[in-house]
């Protein structure tokens, strides 16, 4: 199987899982008022440091959600895309921690693939990512920060990189 065939298959299977991970319905009534967070909070787009990126996240259920992170190095580029579940810490609706699992795709630079003994000399990155972190959305403020931890995983190389950092976003609602 060439990389091409294997980037398409985890691809393919990684759209498939976010698409039917979703609660679907014809019914318009239905999801109009998802957030976990006691003044609202269903959709944010912001910052994510270390390392740098553009960080969006929508919750599709009370306690689900998805978010998608573009990253720039000077590793590469990649993007992520992570469904996560979140648990509010006792009775605090503004706090919670959250817990999940995903994927990257991405394209490492001509220095990291020079200099990290990369026995294929390939610089696409596809691979797997988990993600464990801290979600807290300021009351009465339209934002929220994040800290998490990222391993992640890719495959072609069978590289490991650990990542994770402090998120702030802007909460869209």
């Amino acid at each position: 199987m060439t990389k091409k065939h294997l980037l398409f298959t985890f691809f393919s299977l990684f759209v498939y899982q976010l698409i039917f991970a979703q609660n679907i319905t014809l019914d318009t009534n239905v999801n109009r008022n998802i957030h976990l967070y006691e003044d609202g909070y269903s959709k944010s787009f912001g910052v994510k440091m270390y390392p740098g990126a553009l960080t969006y996240k929508t919750f599709y259920s009370h306690n689900k959600a998805i978010e998608a992170s573009g990253y720039i190095t000077l590793d590469g580029f990649w993007l992520s895309a992570i469904n996560e579940k979140y648990t509010p810490i006792k009775d605090d609706n503004q706090l919670s921690w959250y817990i999940g699992y995903g994927g990257h795709l991405g394209i490492w630079s001509e220095e990291w693939v020079k200099t990290n003994n990369n026995a294929d000399k390939s610089n696409i990155s596809v691979g797997f990512d988990g993600i464990i972190g801290l979600d807290y959305k300021v009351k009465n403020s339209p934002l929220n920060i994040s800290i998490d931890w990222q391993p992640s995983f890719s495959i072609i190389q069978a590289y490991f990189k650990n990542q994770g950092g402090i998120g702030i976003r802007y909460v869209i609602k």
